[in-house]
């Protein structure tokens, strides 16, 4: 895990050393004619990665000028040219000039870290971080630990540098060697947590929750935490994944709260509030999506969800409003469930039956073996006093998957008792 490149370890220590920070020299204050051209050439050097050049030149500028800052720049040259045990050899021998420089003895700790040295690089190490105090030598020395396996050491120089300062980053290490490497997992969540509470759930700490949250299949902590993330990150793919959370623990309500309020799929509450039989609320979001749409998918749900919900299902104003959407998404395509849905509507509010019958022959050329379309045919037959018919269909519709539908019960009694009376007639 804590196998790192040498230009992370050198970016992460040495940040605040730059040369455009360090070296602030004015063309009056040049040390010697030509200092100026030997640092456009050691910047180049730097700009194309030959590293071995940079730092040859660095030495220079400090030989001609005695300027601080050109060593530490060749030095650091050295670490990203991988020539450790070159620059150890440099730095012993600068030691004896600069005896109580930790600049250089940490640039030795990353090269002895390097050349996997450990027993030496985590002796300095120790020296150098209870020298400093700083974060970076605490977390210099804990990756030293890490790479030993010696993990509750690391964990405590980890502690030491995110006491100093609550990086997220530093949090984030701490945290997978708790959980991963000593198998202190609550407490590693607990971390977390504490500062996903008090300073906010970040990326990298909402990521982390979830992965540990995942790995122990709490499904609780998951929702929580990806609810957390979608506060700053609305992405699709976020916003998939509380759906889907949602719906493993089957919490539609719940669902339906976070889809309302944060509008992220409304194809899915659509789709909840017809399978909860919300209506109404199903009837003015399909109206809306078929208005930003244009999709007459939509405007046959809105015509089916306006039923449903209606009070009043005989109104006149309310059939001719159905009727007038139903007909123009049919004459548009055969979807079955809008033919047999208008069919239905003519036939059983007796607005044109024979027009709804013609309907239902279409939805039958498509699925000529559906119970509940057959019932339709049914129950027009019934409705034209055609009871002979009709009951040779419902009984046929009976013996069918979704024949004890308790519409079609409803049917079937009605379908009976016409038979009866139609006899009773006849005897008369």
């Amino acid at each position: 895990m804590i196998k790192l490149c040498i230009f992370f370890i050198s970016v992460m220590i040495f940040s605040s050393c730059s040369l455009k920070e360090n070296v602030k020299v004015q063309a009056n204050e040049k040390s010697f004619v030509d200092e100026d051209t030997y640092i456009l050439f050691a910047l180049r050097a730097e700009q194309v990665n030959d590293n071995k050049s940079a730092s040859e030149l660095f030495t220079t500028l400090y030989e001609k000028s005695d300027k601080q800052e050109y060593i530490y720049r060749s030095l650091e040259n050295d670490l990203l040219a991988r020539e450790n045990e070159i620059l150890i050899k440099r730095v012993d021998k600068l030691q004896i000039q600069h005896a109580f420089d930790l600049r250089l003895l940490r640039y030795k700790v990353v090269a002895l870290f390097e050349l996997n040295r450990l027993d030496e690089a985590i002796k300095l190490s120790v020296e150098l971080a209870s020298k400093t105090k700083i974060p970076n030598d605490y977390l210099l020395t804990s990756d030293i630990y890490i790479k030993r396996e010696e993990f509750d050491l690391a964990v405590k120089y980890l502690e030491s540098a995110y006491a100093k300062e609550n990086n997220e980053k530093i949090l984030d290490k701490m945290s997978i060697i708790l959980y991963v490497n000593l198998g202190r997992k609550k407490e590693a969540i607990a971390h977390l947590e504490t500062y996903s509470r008090m300073l906010g759930c970040s990326k990298l700490i909402c990521l982390r929750l979830i992965a540990f949250y995942s790995n122990d299949n709490n499904i609780d902590g998951l929702l929580a935490t990806y609810l957390r993330l979608y506060e700053f990150d609305t992405s699709p793919k976020i916003a998939k994944k509380i759906i889907q959370i949602y719906t493993y623990k089957q919490d539609y309500k719940g669902l339906i709260a976070f889809l309302e309020e944060s509008k992220s799929n409304d194809e899915v509450l659509l789709q909840l509030y017809s399978s909860l039989k919300y209506y109404d609320k199903a009837y003015v979001l399909a109206s809306k999506l078929y208005l930003k749409t244009l999709n007459l998918d939509y405007l046959g749900q809105s015509a089916i969800y306006e039923y449903e919900s209606a009070q009043n299902k005989s109104s006149k104003v309310l059939l001719k409003s159905v009727i007038t959407k139903l007909e123009k998404v049919v004459e548009a395509n055969n979807q079955t469930i809008y033919l047999n849905y208008l069919g239905y509507i003519l036939i059983d509010h007796e607005v044109d039956v024979k027009k709804g019958m013609m309907y239902i022959d279409r939805v039958l050329v498509l699925q000529p073996k559906s119970a509940f379309y057959l019932d339709s045919k049914a129950w027009g037959y019934y409705k034209l006093g055609k009871c002979k018919k009709a009951d040779r269909l419902i009984k046929e519709v009976a013996q069918m998957e979704g024949g004890d539908d308790p519409e079609v019960k409803v049917h079937i009694k009605k379908i009976n008792e016409c038979l009866k009376n139609t006899k009773g007639k006849k005897r008369k």
